[in-house]
């Protein structure tokens, strides 16, 4: 084989250091193909553990947002709560607030009632901190932290994408090296097929000129191929290593540490929400102690003392006890008399005084049945006569200063009307002068109405408080009998009989009460004898008595007349012995019959 190659050697001048066999690609330094491929095999499993490494970040991440948002979907509940809370409290506080212009508001003088309502006020506030906290919990954790888990995503998306990108292009790199090595490998084979036919050839001594030196020129081209692929490989081994070192060195750590500080961003808004969830709970507590602080001072205003001293000037009556009752002597044959202090008249014979009514009610007030007509409608006299006189006091007091402040009140609007008209007459352009006149007439006329009242109502406090004279003789108690009266007396008891809404006292005429003999105590407790009849009326429209103590009545009904418009607006009148009650006057064309007995008392 020696010779061969010194005669192929003389004869092709064929270098052998180009034959690539392997032998001599030791002895040129190049790594054969084999060892090159167990070198570059490496970066196949580095690059799929960094895909794995890419897995176990994306997971851990995903797992990260999770949990931002349960953490939002409890904040969000947490706010749900609150509000409902504060709903309920106020609803709460609302239902057991006293309604206006009724008993309820009345009662709400005493010092433990109005520590229950400063409770109910308190607990007004306390929702409200509710509701603050539910809002900035919404401002502060909930809108904020929705935002973040956008951006969030949209980060945590960039840096994946940027990541899965340098995973595809190291993978491209590392699939050319390996085309690269796999075409190195295939030349090297070729030519050394090339060289072994070639020294076949050459040693053939039975083999012609031409055809050695055909095999020597396709040994050389292998040969050429070999080394292009050589430095094709060895550019692309060059150009991988150092996007490799690259990747593992500098993109990918870069990228993993934004996917750190993004984590840790997350680690740390997460514990800042926290905190924030604590502040605001913690930054309404002064308030709410103070609501509680109130409560307590309420509490503290409880006076026992004061609510008793209440509860007896409301109810005094400012009656005096009755006296003692004397002794009435049956074994002597003498006329019985009534006490001054007794309670009833005499169980004597029928032939004794008449008993005067008004006299005797006036200081048996608390026992007399009220008239049952006044209690079907719901109200009572104008003047309050039904009342003890210190609530009789009390409430003629009250109405005088409700209508004084009605006064005020029109007065009020009167000079804003006059300086109306005045400006009206200065500048004829802002407005018709005469145009206020309408108005300020019914203004003077209301006011001049209010005035007659408050005069009325005055009268009849002064009577209570004692600066006038009765208008009826007051009753005394006396040892004997009872006084008789002078014919006078009888009309003007009549009119405490009624007030003019129809309702009755605990008065009755004195003309009544002497028509009934002297009876047992018990006969002042029974049913009153009918009104009687003072006139006639005749129904002009048809009305539909629907409230008790009206009366329904057709158009053109001819009926009686028991009791005249007393100012209120209403007839009492009578169809027969059990019906009766009132109509409004509008209704009715009133004929009144000037000799009845009954009209003596609208005199």
């Amino acid at each position: 084989m020696c010779g061969g190659m010194e005669r192929f050697s003389q004869k092709t001048t064929v270098k052998p250091q180009h034959h690539l066999s392997v032998k001599q690609a030791e002895m040129v330094s190049l790594p054969h193909p084999s060892v090159l491929h167990g070198a570059v095999s490496a970066p196949c499993l580095c690059c799929r553990k960094g895909k794995d490494q890419f897995d176990n970040l994306e997971k851990h991440t995903q797992w990260g947002i999770d949990v931002l948002e349960k953490y939002i979907k409890f904040v969000k509940e947490r706010t749900e709560i609150e509000l409902s809370y504060a709903k309920q409290l106020r609803n709460l506080s609302k239902k057991y607030q006293p309604k206006k212009n009724s008993k309820e508001e009345e009662e709400y003088r005493y010092t433990s009632t109005r520590a229950f309502l400063a409770t109910l006020n308190e607990m007004n506030d306390y929702a409200g901190q509710h509701e603050v906290i539910s809002e900035n919990m919404t401002s502060l954790i909930t809108g904020e932290l929705t935002r973040y888990v956008q951006e969030l995503k949209q980060e945590r998306k960039s840096h994946f994408h940027d990541g899965r990108k340098a995973q595809q292009h190291i993978e491209t790199c590392w699939k050319q090296l390996e085309a690269s090595k796999r075409r190195f490998e295939r030349d090297c084979k070729e030519a050394d097929r090339a060289q072994q036919y070639f020294e076949k050839m050459d040693a053939d001594i039975n083999v012609t000129k031409a055809d050695v030196e055909k095999a020597r020129q396709q040994a050389q081209l292998r040969h050429q191929m070999a080394e292009d692929s050589k430095a094709e490989y060895s550019s692309t081994l060059q150009k991988f290593n150092s996007e490799q070192h690259e990747h593992y060195y500098t993109h990918i750590p870069n990228i993993f540490q934004k996917i750190q500080e993004m984590e840790e961003r997350r680690i740390v808004r997460i514990g800042e929400s926290m905190k924030t969830f604590a502040d605001v709970d913690r930054q309404v507590i002064p308030i709410i102690g103070k609501c509680l602080d109130e409560i307590t001072k309420a509490a503290e205003s409880v006076d026992h003392k004061n609510d008793s001293q209440m509860v007896i000037e409301a109810f005094k009556s400012g009656f005096e006890p009755p006296g003692d009752i004397d002794f009435e002597d049956f074994t002597q044959p003498m006329k019985r008399t009534v006490s001054e202090s007794s309670l009833s008249n005499s169980r004597g014979d029928g032939k004794s005084e008449p008993k005067f009514g008004s006299k005797s009610k006036g200081k048996l007030w608390p026992f007399i049945k009220k008239n049952k007509l006044s209690l079907k409608l719901g109200a009572g006299p104008e003047d309050f006569s039904n009342l003890p006189p210190e609530q009789r006091r009390k409430k003629l007091q009250q109405k005088v200063d409700e209508l004084n402040r009605d006064i005020q009140k029109e007065m009020d609007s009167r000079d804003a009307l006059t300086k109306m008209k005045d400006v009206y007459i200065k500048n004829p352009q802002m407005g018709d002068a005469a145009s206020v006149d309408h108005r300020l007439a019914e203004l003077g006329q209301n006011i001049e109405k209010l005035r007659l009242e408050v005069q009325k109502f005055e009268g009849w406090l002064a009577e209570v408080e004692g600066r006038l004279p009765a208008r009826t003789e007051q009753p005394r108690r006396q040892s004997g009998v009872y006084e008789a009266q002078n014919a006078s007396g009888v009309n003007s008891c009549a009119q405490d009989r009624e007030s003019p809404d129809g309702s009755y006292t605990e008065e009755q005429s004195q003309e009544t009460e002497m028509k009934v003999p002297a009876t047992d105590f018990d006969d002042e407790f029974d049913d009153e004898e009918p009104l009687p009849t003072i006139g006639t009326c005749k129904a002009l429209y048809t009305f539909e008595g629907q409230n008790e103590g009206t009366i329904s009545v057709a158009e053109g009904e001819m009926l009686y007349v028991i009791e005249e418009d007393k100012g209120d607006g209403w007839t009492r009148i009578r169809r027969n012995e059990d019906e009766e009650g009132y109509v409004p006057t509008s209704y009715v064309e009133v004929y009144l019959d000037k000799n009845a007995k009954g009209a003596m008392t609208y005199i």
